[in-house]
């Protein structure tokens, strides 16, 4: 592997880490999620540089690896057991309910809306790196929004 790999694990590491966070909902499965991406990713390395989209590759690699993850987990019983220590993203200006609030979504809500509104990316390639349907996308971020409009107005309701 050459220098230019090392050169962008650092440079994107943290950043891909941050991706990883909010698309698992926690920074322990992130850093596995991480880890597993740049390990396929090293492999990919000659191949991927030339086409000059690692970090696109990575991402999709993720997002990918990410709904593997849930679909081998969701016949699994989880059980709602508190981390330690909580992880907020600065981008999303401080409003730990509004993170909170996405954590609780199911994943693939979870991996459609931060597909579309913190990756900025069009329906068609969150479908195409999800491997679902433009028209599953549209869904999938209507009903995550609706849940999460619903749990605003819950909140709102109990303040009063």
């Amino acid at each position: 592997m050459d220098h230019t790999f090392d050169e962008f694990v650092r440079a994107r590491g943290d950043a891909l880490f941050r991706y990883g966070v909010v698309l698992t909902g926690n920074a322990d499965d992130a850093a596995d999620l991480v880890q597993e991406a740049l390990l396929r990713l090293g492999d990919a390395w000659q191949r991927v540089v030339r086409k000059d989209d690692p970090e696109g590759y990575v991402r999709t690699i993720m997002a990918r690896q990410h709904i593997s993850w849930w679909r081998r987990r969701r016949r699994e019983r989880l059980v709602a057991d508190t981390p330690e220590h909580g992880y907020t993203d600065v981008r999303l200006d401080g409003d730990a309910g509004l993170w909170a609030e996405i954590g609780g979504l199911p994943p693939k809500q979870r991996a459609v809306l931060v597909l579309r509104y913190y990756e900025d990316l069009p329906d068609v390639e969150i479908a195409r790196i999800l491997g679902i349907s433009p028209g599953t996308v549209r869904s999938q971020v209507s009903r995550a929004l609706d849940k999460l409009r619903i749990q605003r107005r819950a909140m709102h309701m109990e303040e009063v």
